[in-house]
């Protein structure tokens, strides 16, 4: 097997086989003892298969606590067998896991699972994200008294906005290292702010108001328009709260001038 085709075949048969969740082996597969063949591939593709369910209880250890271990191992292999990687890189390998497990029939009583691993996901991403220095108070301060229509905020681009129906930030929370998981004080939905100004990930609750202030300006609206969108969203909305709570978890990177529409000349 020399040729540079046969060589690639055989990666994508070897591939199939190994994550394909067949018994089928690759063409041309030999060992010193020939009755031994499938059963050392099968040993190959069980240790693949570890390894890929290890990556995701990495990236999902609260959803594994959640659970347990056993169900999220077992959660995880069906996961794997319909959706092997398809990067060699396995940073953001699992960010398919989240709808996996909204349309897994055994977790269907545990509502809130999906949403949980959401957040989880979100971490890996702002964790990765590009560095930006977060706005400081006197840049903010140097437009706050400009025409609100002509400048908004950018976001840190390490910032994720995960909106549940859940209280999923209460429910990660206490299921951090250290915590014990106690009664909920509230059922009501949370929508989690994931972002990292410095070296560590932050996540934290949003109020309403805020949740769609900050997307409004994630939108690239101006701060009017996201102050307008966030009292749509809440009326006790207070735009000063908002500000003052952004600059503290590094929320915003930068002020961004807008343009305006002008008259044209007659």
């Amino acid at each position: 097997m020399s040729a540079p085709g046969e060589m690639a075949r055989f990666a994508e048969q070897a591939r199939a086989a190994i994550l394909g969740g067949g018994t089928a082996l690759p063409q041309g597969l030999t060992a010193r003892d020939p009755a031994q063949v499938a059963r050392r591939f099968a040993v190959h593709r069980n240790n693949v298969t570890v390894a890929l369910v290890e990556a995701l209880a990495t990236r999902f250890p609260v959803v594994r606590r959640l659970v347990g271990d056993a169900f999220f191992r077992g959660a995880a292999r069906v996961f794997v067998a319909r959706s092997p990687p398809l990067s060699p890189i396995m940073t953001f390998y699992g960010d398919a896991f989240p709808d996996f497990l909204a349309g897994f029939p055994p977790a269907a009583a545990l509502p809130w699972l999906a949403d949980v691993s959401r957040l989880e996901a979100a971490r890996t991403h702002a964790y990765h994200a590009a560095d930006a220095r977060p706005l400081a108070a006197a840049d903010l301060a140097a437009v706050a008294e400009r025409d609100p229509e002509r400048w908004g905020l950018a976001l840190h681009p390490a910032l994720r906005i995960v909106a549940s129906a859940h209280p999923i930030v209460a429910i990660w929370a206490m299921n951090q290292p250290g915590a014990t998981p106690g009664p909920l004080a509230s059922r009501d939905g949370e929508t989690a702010l994931v972002t990292r100004p410095d070296l560590d990930v932050r996540v934290a609750p949003a109020e309403p108001g805020e949740a769609a202030f900050l997307a409004a300006s994630g939108r690239g609206e101006s701060y009017a328009d996201a102050v307008a969108a966030a009292l749509v969203a809440s009326a006790a909305f207070d735009p000063a709260r908002a500000l003052a709570r952004g600059l503290a978890h590094g929320l915003f990177a930068g002020v961004t001038p807008l343009e305006t529409e002008t008259e044209e000349p007659s």
